[in-house]
């Protein structure tokens, strides 16, 4: 076969051709006059979403072994090199598999500030559904072990992903941790686009009006997403053009990469403020392969700088964030949050608020045990060799990421969530048990030999302890345990087999108590529901509930003692109201106390709301309604309601299928409940306690039927005759409340699309509306979405049951199942919400401190007692805080957890806003030797949010920010003194939270561990 004559040629010139190795000059820092741009080379490492974190991490694709594995000997080929890391659930897995030498290389990369860690949480945590304490503790988790690993503190917030932006992580989760800026990639399109044309993606963000710009950060919003400009991405299969630098091979294209380059930089610039940009140079999962990014980025630093027109550089948002403070300039200011996010027309992300209703309650449920087992560990000791909460910890934290309890992943990956929370309880569960028995024993912990059992299934009425024949002369012993820090009145219901029963309490006294029959729903939930959970049916099924008032000292418990009884326990008296076409004027008055709702009895529906102690007589309705999730069939572009998106179809009323029986009511002395089929799938009962002021709405949603081959989204609906102009209030992150109009944003001028999903907001604590003489209040016990769509109502997304993917990466329709005996049906969501209707101006008490108390619910543990040897050996109340004290009501302990060192982490948080009350927004105090009356404080050091530096030291080095049109002397914001070691006396001004690290010494233990 013939050479062609011009392939000889060449192969020769190859062949003969001067072998030479090129160096690049990445040498290259900022340059003055010039328009620099900050190459940051990073990777986005979801903490499970379509896989679960361990498969990432182990994962033959998207391995972040492999990233951490190929970035430390690609910084190590040239100093000038730089990478930013984030998520320190991977980087802890991978941390622990290295050998010293390589801990010791890395350390030195960290030391250099070619490897940044940035964020510094366990994981990126989503703003909208997790609750703030959440996300304090999964922040500190992960600054706490870059501290002692590595003796630094991250300066840079970096949410990136997340889908929208809370007011909390701006100014809590931003200043308060000592960022000194936070980034992040996701904001509504049309707010964008604004903000482009203004040049004001960058802004100083003041995200509380209580501390104002006291807690204020530098905050930017990047001009697309999080990834690189268009055409320049170099993952191994990557399409994007590579620099050929070889003119001895084809496609030489040095000159066109760099024209590409600084095009795409000077389009950046012109909606840019000063002359420095960001490029962010990765995006999810990348540098597997990190030469093929890094040797890119080489040849474009070295040829745009010879160029000459722009200067490029290895950056990191720390380098950029000091750049950018260094030209002095001012800045937009931004108040509120970046709520809710669409990212183009019919696409809100506010479906996620709801998506998963069971994994939100379940994450909410443990956040509150989780707080109070570290108060229990504290008391006790902290075991060396014993369970502890550092379990359950690490899964809550690996839990806030913003694919998992935003309910935004695959169904696998959800269960993997759950599960490490279940795996998590149980040792806690069984410190909880060991803590309690040595606190209670009067013999010591030595000699404590109580067997506590607990009830995590009591939510589906499943709690073995307490369903056991008493009639052969044992008693059950109920401790109660009380987690915040002021003494605590609340009803308790616990299922027994037997209404012949009665109940002491810590005194001996016989207190009064109630028995509510157990509903058939109930009990069909129970056993379908702990047959799944427990692989088998239950043999026993308890008839009623016992409900009796238990009263528990601040960070204590009080016992209370239930035995067999000759006579019940007052039983329930049960009216049922049957429909007819009689008096339409029947009424139905419910609440043995102050409180009365009023039903129609003969529709079987809620009319008023009557509060004779507050003057209070209010018009309130409550109906349940459902959307259909529109599937995106009749767009150009198709778009689909799914896991992230809202989408409704059109709106239905959801009517009352039991046209004979609308509503049974059982009346007794402590509490009054209202049981309503609403339908086959939707089950409902309100209670109304005695000394109570709020009714109680417990729903159980499900399945939803979806033989229709629609997906539906069901929501409630309570409506009142408020005059609330468009206007109603929803929390941040459980935290403050920011005021919301419908239909409006106050950043830019709102194109509305979506009237609807446009309008929701995520709920964490509640959602409230007012008029001039009275508010609605409602308060709800996990994350939801809600809103106000029409005046004077109030709706909450409850359960979302959907039949197509919404185009947003999971590739999964957001259809749960719950499986027993390979029969698979819908999920049913069993949950509550709280309302109360008050004079215009004062439900913030009742919002800020029954609020805690929906977070920090009692905790129950159960013992069986034999004759009366109980009293002998056991103390009855035990009580951590000085006997005549507790905390202000405007001031809650948020974290009271022994470390492994033996230091002490203190968190306490002043629960209102400047001008919410009139008594309680104001400076408060706290009394540390009464907080700890057994123990001396040896040492007492004021850190930051996240415990990892001194406050003192963080403030220091704090950059202070010019905010445009103002002068430079800001208005003084109000915030508590430093404390005295010798008075020992902690102030909170409003919104403040405070957190310490304590050395004790010990007065008196009681434990030998």
């Amino acid at each position: 076969m013939a050479v062609p004559l011009y392939l000889l040629i060449l192969l020769v010139g190859v062949l003969c051709g001067e072998s030479k190795f090129m160096v690049y000059n990445t040498s290259q820092s900022i340059v003055p006059g010039k328009l620099n741009v900050h190459l940051v080379p990073h990777t986005h490492d979801d903490v499970g979403w379509l896989k679960t974190v361990d498969q990432y991490y182990v994962g033959s694709n998207n391995s972040i072994q492999n990233v951490l594995d190929s970035v430390v000997p690609a910084l190590l080929a040239d100093k000038n090199r730089k990478f930013i890391y984030v998520e320190q659930a991977f980087f802890q897995r991978w941390w622990r598999d290295q050998s010293e030498t390589v801990q010791s290389t890395v350390k030195q990369l960290v030391s250099s500030g070619q490897l940044e860690l940035i964020n510094g949480g366990m994981c990126m945590h989503d703003e909208a559904v997790p609750h703030y304490i959440d996300m304090i503790d999964q922040t500190t988790l992960g600054h706490r072990f870059i501290k002692e690993e590595f003796g630094i503190t991250p300066r840079i917030g970096w949410q990136i992903d997340p889908f929208g932006h809370s007011a909390v992580q701006a100014y809590l989760l931003g200043a308060e941790v000592g960022f000194d800026s936070l980034f992040f990639g996701r904001i509504d399109y049309q707010d964008r686009a604004k903000r482009k044309a203004e040049k004001s993606l960058e802004v100083v963000w003041r995200g509380s009006k209580s501390l104002s710009s006291s807690a204020q950060i530098f905050a930017g919003a990047f001009p697309e997403n999080y990834e690189p400009p268009k055409g320049f991405y170099f993952e191994v299969n990557d399409d994007s053009p590579v620099v050929q630098d070889d003119r001895n091979l084809f496609d030489y294209n040095v000159q066109d990469r760099v024209n590409d380059f600084v095009a795409a930089a000077l389009s950046q610039a012109n909606i840019t403020r000063t002359n420095h940009i960001m490029w962010t140079m990765g995006t999810d999962f990348k540098y597997q392969y990190a030469h093929t990014w890094f040797r890119q980025m080489d040849k474009l630093i070295h040829y745009v700088n010879q160029d000459g027109r722009i200067n490029a550089l290895y950056s990191t948002p720390s380098i950029y964030t000091d750049a950018k403070y260094a030209t002095n300039g001012s800045w937009p200011i931004k108040t509120k949050d970046f709520f809710p996010y669409a990212d183009r027309v019919n696409a809100y992300w506010t479906g996620y608020f709801t998506s998963r209703p069971a994994l939100k309650g379940y994450v909410r449920m443990m956040s509150g045990y989780y707080l109070a087992a570290r108060q229990l560990e504290f008391f006790n000791g902290r075991s060396k060799s014993g369970p502890n909460t550092d379990s359950l910890g690490d899964a809550l934290a690996i839990a806030q990421h913003h694919d998992a309890v935003s309910g935004t992943e695959k169904q696998h990956v959800a269960d993997d969530y759950a599960k490490r929370l279940s795996i998590g309880y149980k040792e806690a569960e069984d410190l909880v048990a060991e803590s309690l028995a040595c606190l209670a024993s009067k013999t010591g912990c030595q000699n404590a030999v109580t067997k506590f059992q607990q009830c995590p299934l009591l939510n589906i009425s499943y709690c073995p302890p307490s369903e056991i024949d008493l009639s052969s002369g044992k008693k059950l012993v109920v401790v109660v345990y009380n987690s915040l820090g002021w003494t605590r009145e609340d009803v308790l219901r616990i299922p027994v087999i037997d209404e012949n029963v009665t109940v002491w309490d810590s005194s001996g006294q016989e207190i009064e108590s109630q028995i509510i029959p157990i509903s058939n729903g109930s009990l069909g939930i129970r056993n379908y529901y702990s047959a799944a959970y427990l692989g088998k049916a239950p043999s026993l099924s308890p008839a009623y509930w016992l409900a009796f008032s238990a009263s528990v000292p601040p960070l204590g418990f009080s016992t209370y003692t239930i035995s067999s009884a000759k006579r019940t326990a007052a039983a329930s008296k049960r009216q049922t109201f049957y429909k007819s076409r009689g008096n339409k004027n029947d009424i139905v008055e419910v609440g043995p106390g102050n409180l009365k709702l009023v039903y129609s009895g003969n529709e079987g529906e809620l009319t008023r709301y009557i509060n004779n102690k507050r003057s209070v007589n209010a018009s309130v309705q409550q109906s349940y309604s459902f959307y259909l999730a529109h599937d995106g069939s009749t767009d150009l572009e198709p778009q689909a309601a799914g896991a992230y998106i809202f989408r409704p179809n059109g709106s239905f009323s959801i009517k009352s299928e039991r046209q004979q029986v609308p509503l049974t009511v059982y009346r007794g002395p402590i509490l009054d409940e209202v049981h309503q089929t609403i339908n086959s799938w939707i089950y409902q009962i309100t209670r109304v306690y005695k000394g109570k002021e709020h009714a109680e709405v417990e729903f159980t949603v499900g399945p939803i039927p979806i033989d229709d081959g629609i997906g539906k989204e069901i929501v409630t609906r309570i409506s009142t005759n408020i005059k609330s102009n468009k206007t109603f209030y929803t929390d941040s992150s459980g935290r403050d409340f920011i005021e919301r109009i419908r239909d409006y944003r106050a950043d830019w001028s709102l194109q509305v699309n979506q009237p609807v999903a446009g309008n929701y907001y995520p709920i964490n604590l509640g959602i409230y509306m007012k008029d001039t003489n009275t508010e609605l209040s409602i308060l709800v016990d996990r994350s939801v979405g809600g809103s106000s769509i029409v005046d004077g109502q109030v709706e909450l997304m409850l359960h979302r049951r959907l039949l197509h993917d919404d185009s947003r990466g999971v590739a999964e329709a957001l259809n749960e199942t719950v499986c027993v005996h390979d029969e698979c049906t819908g999920l049913t969501i069993q949950g509550k919400y709280y309302l109360r209707v008050d004079p215009q101006g004062e439900a913030a008490k009742w919002r800020r401190s029954f609020g805690q108390q929906i977070y920090s619910p009692f905790l129950l543990a159960f013992a069986e007692q034999d004759g009366d040897k109980w009293e002998s050996s056991h103390v009855p109340t035990f009580s951590g805080v000085d006997a005549s004290y507790s905390l202000p009501e405007n001031v809650a302990m948020i974290t009271l957890q022994e470390l492994q060192d033996g230091k002490v982490l203190l968190r306490l948080a002043h629960l209102y806003e400047i001008e919410e009350d009139q008594d309680l927004s104001v400076m408060a105090s706290v009394e540390l030797k009464k907080l700890f009356p057994n123990k001396t404080i040896s040492k007492i050091s004021e850190m930051s949010l996240s415990a990892n530096q001194e406050r003192a030291e963080m403030l220091k080095k704090r950059l202070v920010w010019k905010v445009e049109g103002s002068n430079d002397v800001e208005p003084t914001v109000l915030r508590g003194r430093p404390i005295d070691p010798s008075e020992l006396v902690v102030e909170l001004a409003p919104m403040e939270i405070r957190t310490f690290s304590i050395d004790f010494n010990y007065k008196s233990s009681t434990s030998e561990r």
